[in-house]
Parts: structure tokens; sequence; C-alpha cells
């Protein structure tokens, strides 16, 4: 499926491309904060993590670019509920989370120095792999469970804000800020004979990220 996305990411800008003033590509790598859901006996979260993505835009007029985006995120999600572990925090699954967007950017200024802001709309898959086997202390009767964790896709949308620093007319370094809020995310089972913990909810993270950009002008 993620790989039908990017093709279909791909063929949309060719397509676009012919009528565009300029194409911009984004290459960049950053850091995410993680972030917590709390629930009723505890709480469930994302440790912080590195991201990488790539972007590609095309200028429909003077300082407005159409934008698709891909970035990745590998994390690890730990939980600590009352029945699980003594209350203790533990690891409970590594997630990749794969984001699919399609948006807009407004540059405010042209020059060597491109203050932008933007955002988009999407989706993103959520793969847990590497799952733990957890001590459930309040079980009946006690003892280990696995967690029934699958892959799901939730929509998601993302505001950015940062600016480019052009070296020259077609290559510079981009560095930006990003919250990405995906719809939903969190949704885990975790349990067995009647005891466990479900969650759901629209979360916010947030991250910063750097890289070059180039800019072809048609």
């Amino acid at each position: 499926m993620k790989k039908s996305l990017l093709l279909c990411l791909l063929f949309t800008l060719l397509t676009a491309a012919s009528y565009g003033q300029a194409i911009e590509i984004t290459g960049s790598y950053g850091y995410q904060f993680g972030t917590r859901l709390n629930y009723g006996f505890g709480y469930v979260k994302a440790e912080p993590s590195g991201q990488w993505g790539i972007a590609a835009g095309l200028e429909v007029q003077p300082g407005l670019v159409a934008k698709l985006s891909y970035v990745s995120m590998g994390t690890e999600i730990r939980v600590r509920d009352i029945d699980i572990a003594n209350n203790r925090e533990v690891k409970l699954s590594d997630v990749q989370n794969d984001w699919f967007l399609l948006g807009v950017q407004r540059y405010f200024k042209s020059g060597p120095i491109r203050p932008f802001a933007g955002g988009g709309l999407g989706l993103v898959v959520v793969s847990p792999k590497n799952e733990s086997t957890l001590d459930c202390t309040g079980c009946t009767p006690p003892g280990p469970i696995i967690p029934q964790l699958s892959s799901n896709t939730y929509f998601a949308f993302n505001i950015e804000a940062g600016v480019n620093f052009m070296f020259s007319d077609n290559i510079g370094f981009n560095l930006q800020g990003n919250l990405y809020f995906p719809v939903n995310y969190g949704g885990f089972y975790v349990g067995t004979g009647g005891a466990g913990f479900s969650t759901g909810s629209t979360q916010i993270i947030g991250g910063f990220s750097g890289g070059l950009v180039f800019r072809i002008d048609n």
C-alpha cells in the first residue's frame, strides 16, 4: 500500500509539472518529540525519535506551492497500566508511521531568505512490530499476555512553518517546524479474559527538520 501511495503521488506531480512555474524537491531529516495519551487506568506514549522525509512542490503561482510529502517516523510505544507489570511503564511495541500528505505552502517573500507556512491533508499508515509479551498482574488468572496490535490507516493533517535559505537560484537549505495530527491515533487494545485497556484519540506530534531544497524553473 505504501508503495502504491508513493507512486500515485509521483504520477500526480509529473502530470501537473508542465502547468507550474517551478518544481521544488526537498529532502529532510529531523526529530519528533513524541506524544502521550492518558486514559482511566494509565497511559500510552510514543517515545521521541528521528524522522526523515521527501517533499515535491509545484509553484502554481508566484509564492504559492502545491506540495506532496512523504514522512517516515519510527518510534517505540510504551504503556503504564494498573493491571500490567505491577503498574510500571513497559515497552508495548515498536511502531512505524508513514505519512502521505497533499497540501500547499505560501512564501511570504522572495529572495535568498524565504520564510513560509503551509499545511496539508492525507493519510498516516501505523504499523506495529516487535510486540512485547506483557505480565498482566491484574488478569484472572494472572499471567503473560500478547498485545493484539495490527496495522491501521488513519486520516491525518499537518501544519508547518519555516524558512529556506537559498545559496543560489537553484539550491538552498530548508529549516522548519512541524505539527502532525493523526486522527484517532493510539487505538490499541491489550488484554485477555476481559482484562486490558483500549485507547483512541486525536494526538499532536510536534518536531523540527532540516535539509536541502532544490528548485528547477520551467
